[in-house]
């Protein structure tokens, strides 16, 4: 590798990061209810807990934004990266930066939004897949935490299954890994605030 393809993968590596960092949950419940939305709910900054804290309006914003931030650097990736495997080295720095941002503390989100944005970026089609899965998985497991871990498995290998196998497969298992692994820290706990988080 030569230091100018080095910096390339750096950039993009760092791009990503910091595109995810960007704690729009945060910034938006803040602006709108002067709260910061780690203190209650899920103790994350997540879509959901926005929507409970300041409703759905500025939830849909934040899932749109959260999207967006995964969707551009993944697509400036495939689109300009010197060679494939940066898009899902991207991705997966996308999300990271999502669950783990440097602008708020390191004290994220759970990195769906961002990783879904990822994947479309790369494959519409493997974005709707994906989400199929992870509503399949919550409606059988009645646990959201639980049902994303088993998302973040499973969504790479049914793409490879329906032959799906191209770029959209490496960013699948680029981010189900980090999904996977964040989502276990909600593993045990109980839901109740959202219909699809029933105990069964």
């Amino acid at each position: 590798m030569t230091m100018s393809i080095f910096f390339t993968v750096l950039g993009f590596a760092l791009l990503g990061y910091l595109s995810g960092s960007l704690p729009f949950s945060v910034w938006i419940t803040r602006f709108i209810k002067g709260v910061d939305v780690r203190d209650s709910g899920s103790g994350h900054a997540t879509t959901t807990n926005t929507i409970r804290q300041a409703g759905f309006g500025p939830g849909a914003a934040v899932l749109i934004l959260d999207l967006a931030k995964g969707f551009i650097p993944t697509w400036l990736a495939l689109k300009y990266a010197p060679t494939m495997w940066v898009v899902p080295l991207t991705a997966a720095f996308v999300v990271v930066g999502h669950c783990w941002p440097v602008f708020a503390q390191f004290r994220g989100g759970m990195g769906l939004a961002s990783a879904g944005g990822c994947v479309l970026a790369v494959s519409p089609l493997a974005f709707l897949i994906s989400v199929a899965i992870l509503i399949i998985l919550t409606l059988i497991i009645h646990h959201s935490a639980r049902a994303s871990v088993f998302a973040g498995i499973a969504v790479a290998p049914v793409l490879w299954l329906i032959g799906q196998r191209g770029i959209e497969f490496w960013v699948a298992v680029a981010v189900g890994l980090v999904i996977a692994y964040r989502f276990l820290i909600d593993w045990n706990r109980q839901y109740r605030e959202l219909w699809l988080d029933r105990k069964s």
